[in-house]
């Protein structure tokens, strides 16, 4: 996957440590997913975290407990 999509995301030029909270507290990620809900290219981010495991950070809006959820469902419907 190209990652052209990057430079049409909200977050880009966005300090990066808001991405990375230090809980995943829905208060401390709430500036990240505010941002992460306007972007064009959401799903596309969050389909590279889950392709990739990310394992910190938000990525599409979903935080790493979020992901893992994720994992989990598609690979029960799978």
């Amino acid at each position: 996957m190209s990652a052209t999509w990057r430079k049409r995301a909200a977050c880009r030029g966005i300090d990066v440590d808001v991405f990375y909270p230090v809980t995943e507290d829905d208060a401390d990620a709430a500036e990240a997913k505010a941002i992460c809900a306007t972007c064009p290219v959401r799903e596309t981010c969050l389909e590279h975290a889950l392709a990739h495991r990310e394992r910190e950070g938000i990525w599409g809006g979903a935080t790493e407990r979020e992901r893992r959820r994720i994992v989990r469902q598609r690979r029960k419907s799978a």
